[in-house]
């Protein structure tokens, strides 16, 4: 069980004049040369059908690039993933026949001769290991139940694989005997949180991490033994929580040990372990905020690490330490006012690579091992996954206008070396975010950007949609969504406004600290005046004509605009907001969160009342649409109703959506159509033009 962050994106709509145009359809055939070279804007069909790219591996020699594509099964209302191989030097990818059966988290094998990779096509989760040609594979783990992560060792002699025990269990065959028996229970007992993950109830197991030995064929040679024996603790599977020393002797990893305790602080530590055995070693008890994202140097002679200083404080930006290997001699290598993430050695192991928000970017970066000196490698846009093997950078990139390839540089230029979706997106109109920058809370410089409606002609005034994003800490940046994008409401013919307000990262630990203990008012002063600067520098934009629209905290926005702010807009739009601050806090399924308003609602009534939605249903008067999942457990859906129950009593135009199977996020592609069409059809409704 791990717990996921507070997620969430903002929100839009749509318009076509009269009526809100209908998005998910395909595009009518056309009947000229002529007119099939006419850009559109971008569909609802369109996006949800895109290939998405993700991943890339570097190999050994730094020749090749694995990389991950979800591409999307319509009829079956589900994402399909397979695994591509791309030349680093150029040349047409492509797709390996091992994908057939499912195929996620590729890793080359240490030499370069085998491609490791998790696949449930044997009926749960185990590792697989294919010819480097991803022709054919065989399958390397036979555990009971699921891996949920793998690490070589780069001797290539073991596997460090994450599974999920429970903890008084001293076989992988006792979790699974105990598995089998709740399976035919029909009730859950607990006693401590966390109850919910996310979507999930959990059940009570934690992730450990255990060693199996591999034999002369790169497989399972023996029985996998943890390494965390008896230890009440949890490790994420994902690449930042882990790593293996060059020698394949030691393992560092980050994680918590406050047991009944853990879910109401951050703090989290980084432990070291020796692989054939032996009690893990706490490196960074000193420090009382989160650390993790352990990382050896390439030689094996130093440990890199991620660590915030402050515990429970949303947004506390990481720096980067680090130490000799046994963590003797820790000091901070950073003194940047960003928030660190994806640590990694290059391999030469002069410098270190780290991703951050940055002014509405997302950059990758090189910290000097030495000096800490911080140097941007990328401008604009949005960097995801990356790796630097053998002197060959290959990193995942995205911007507002398109969606994430692989690029790979090598000491010049960045060169792109993946095309996919290259035929849609000729056909589209996909205009540019214009960033502005105004006085906001405090008179502080806010950013924010400005996009025209897809084929806007000169001289005409467009309605607007605008844009609140969630977290709160979690900023807008020049990216391609597949939940919340942009680009789908200018192609409605809408204008579309976007504020980073305080509390969005990118801009100083101060600007980001700004929004703690004032969910309500400080963002909510930036979002009037960011609205105020986006109508006058841009008189094409019909104020008048304008919805605002947005999810999680965005949504809880969305709420206290209701209340406080309602006069700009034609109608609202909540999808997984905030009703009752206090109910939340106590029931979602972070326990910690409560410190973003400075700790529980009993202690700090006051505060809470001043900044619950709930307070100002007296003053709602304008029309909105709640949309809610059921398997939201991040902002329970009796947040949604209580926010329905109440627009309803009061008489207010209003719509609930009910989305049964989805989460925080809507990730179906049919249901994500439907439910962006929901909102396409009450902004258009609100926002056509009278008469």
């Amino acid at each position: 069980m791990t717990r996921s962050r507070w997620m969430a994106a903002a929100a839009f709509g749509a318009l076509m004049l009269s009526a809100a145009p209908t998005l998910a359809q395909e595009a009518t055939p056309v009947a000229s040369a002529t007119e099939a070279a006419a850009p559109r804007g971008l569909s609802l069909r369109d996006l949800a059908m895109m290939e998405r790219v993700s991943e890339p591996r570097v190999s050994p020699d730094g020749r090749r690039i694995l990389y991950a594509v979800r591409t999307t099964d319509w009829d079956g209302n589900k994402g399909v993933n397979s695994l591509w191989l791309a030349d680093a030097a150029g040349g047409e990818p492509r797709k390996l026949a091992i994908s057939e059966g499912g195929v996620s988290g590729a890793r080359w094998a240490p030499d370069g001769g085998a491609i490791y990779f998790l696949s449930s096509r044997g009926g749960s989760n185990q590792v697989w290991r294919a010819d480097v040609a991803g022709m054919a594979a065989a399958q390397v783990t036979t555990l009971p139940f699921d891996v949920s992560g793998f690490r070589i060792a780069p001797d290539g002699r073991s596997l460090v694989l994450a599974v999920s025990v429970f903890v008084d269990c001293d076989t992988l065959a006792c979790t699974k005997i105990r598995l089998d028996a709740r399976g035919k229970s029909t009730i859950q007992s607990y006693d401590r949180l966390p109850l919910r993950d996310f979507d999930h109830w959990v059940d009570t197991r934690r992730t450990h991490l255990f060693v199996l030995p591999l034999n002369g064929s790169g497989l399972g040679g023996g029985e996998p033994r943890d390494l965390m024996t008896g230890l009440d603790a949890d490790v994420s599977a994902g690449d930042s929580s882990f790593d293996i020393s060059p020698d394949g002797r030691t393992l560092v990893y980050g994680t918590q040990t406050q047991g009944a305790g853990e879910p109401f602080t951050s703090n989290s530590d980084v432990f070291r372990v020796a692989l054939d055995g032996g009690a893990p070693v706490n490196l960074t008890e000193a420090n009382t905020g989160p650390d993790g994202n352990p990382v050896f140097s390439p030689d094996g002679r130093r440990l890199a690490w991620l660590s915030a200083p402050r515990e429970n404080v949303g947004g506390d930006q990481a720096a980067v330490w680090t130490a000799n290997a046994d963590g003797a001699g820790a000091k901070k290598l950073t003194d940047w006012d960003r928030g660190a993430g994806g640590l990694q050695w290059r391999t030469d192991g002069r410098a270190l690579l780290v991703s951050a928000a940055d002014e509405g970017q997302n950059r990758l970066f090189s910290v000097d091992a030495r000096s800490g000196r911080v140097t941007p490698l990328t401008g604009s846009g949005t960097v995801g996954s990356y790796e630097e093997v053998a002197g060959v950078l290959a990193y995942a990139h995205e911007s507002f206008v398109a969606p994430t390839q692989i690029f790979v540089q090598t000491g010049g230029e960045p060169r792109q070396v993946t095309h996919h979706n290259a035929e849609v997106l000729a056909q589209l109109d996909l205009p540019k975010g214009e960033a502005f920058t105004f006085a906001g809370w405090n008179g502080e410089p806010v950013q924010g950007w400005v996009f025209k409606p897809a084929g806007a002609v000169e001289g005409r005034r467009y309605p607007a949609v605008y844009l609140i994003h969630g977290g709160p800490k979690s900023p807008w940046t020049e990216s391609f969504s597949y939940r919340w994008n942009p680009q789908v409401y200018t192609a409605a013919g809408y204008a579309v406004v976007m504020i980073n307000f305080h509390g969005s990262p990118g801009y100083g630990q101060a600007f980001t600290d700004a929004i703690n203990d004032h969910w309500g008012d400080r963002p909510l002063e930036d979002l009037e005046k960011g609205w105020t600067a986006a109508l006058m520098n841009n008189p094409w934009i019909d104020g008048d004509r304008a919805c605002a629209l947005g999810a999680s905290y965005g949504g809880y926005m969305v709420n206290m605009i209701a209340g406080k702010w309602n006069g700009p807009w034609r109608c609202l739009v909540n999808h997984a907001g905030v009703f009752d601050v206090p109910q939340l806090m106590n029931a979602m399924d972070i326990g910690n969160f409560i410190h973003e308003f400075g700790g529980p609602s009993w202690e700090r009534k006051a505060v809470y009342d001043a900044f619950n939605p709930e307070t100002y249903v007296g003053d709602w008067s304008k029309p909105m649409l709640v949309l809610h999942g059921s398997k939201d457990f991040r902002v329970p859906m009796e947040q949604g109703l209580a926010t329905f129950s109440a627009l309803q009593r009061e008489g207010i135009p209003s719509r609930f959506v009910h989305v049964p199977d989805e989460n925080h996020w809507v990730l179906k592609p049919r249901t994500w159509v439907d439910w962006q069409q929901e909102i396409l059809d009450w902004v258009g409704r609100y926002t056509a033009p009278e008469g």
